[in-house]
């Protein structure tokens, strides 16, 4: 029986929201082990509109979480608050700073981060019902919010990153690009990608490995 998995966006584009790449490729390889697959954003502003051509936040622009995530999906998304864990075997969320930014907002608070309310409550609920959660890149920065303290997490080799992760009560694994770190005990599933990644393959390499593990417990 195919697996059913929830996939969160934050946007589209790795300054201001998804990753686009990792978005794509954890879409992929979901759709390559024959999973059904439903994505879901919350439906909030973007705490800001990065221009991805010069770097620059493009002032006085707004855009809308939901719909920008709306172009990675193809159109096929729901707004957070219509997802249910008891329809899902799995959820995965890939990075972007998008992540930091609207999912929670560990770019600006770092260690003193809170999350998004929905996103938290959605989570906590995949942890409560013991399935399995997948998070790619900077992700992971939400893990101690969503599982407590000591459970274990990686993005990579970043040490201001780790560190933070581990003031917030998580335990960080050092970890190389192409590998994933699972926590049993939580069900926890993380990959460092373009935390690491010099190219798409090997942000690849991580995220097929995640994808697969996922499945593998859920």
């Amino acid at each position: 029986m195919s697996k059913k998995v929830a996939v969160i966006l934050a946007g589209c584009g790795v300054y201001d929201g998804s990753e686009i790449y990792e978005s794509v490729i954890t879409l992929l390889a979901l759709d390559q082990a024959d999973a059904k697959v439903q994505c879901f954003a919350p439906d909030i502003p973007q705490m800001h509109v990065v221009n991805h051509l010069t770097g620059e936040v493009a002032e006085g622009e707004s855009r809308q979480v939901l719909v920008e995530a709306a172009r990675l999906a193809r159109g096929d998304i729901q707004a957070l608050q219509q997802a249910r864990v008891e329809d899902f075997d799995a959820i995965i969320v890939p990075g972007g700073f998008g992540v930091a930014k609207n999912l929670c907002d560990f770019a600006v608070k770092g260690s003193d981060m809170s999350m998004n309310p929905q996103v938290l409550a959605l989570l906590q609920s995949f942890k409560a019902a013991a399935k399995p959660v997948g998070l790619i890149c900077i992700a992971p920065s939400m893990a101690a919010a969503i599982f407590g303290a000591g459970v274990e997490c990686t993005i990579g080799q970043d040490a201001d990153t780790a560190a933070a992760i581990e003031a917030m009560g998580g335990r960080h694994v050092p970890s190389e690009v192409d590998a994933i770190v699972v926590d049993n005990a939580n069900k926890l599933v993380t990959t460092s990608a373009y935390m690491m990644a010099g190219r798409i393959r090997e942000a690849a390499a991580g995220i097929n490995k995640l994808v697969s593990k996922v499945l593998e417990l859920a």
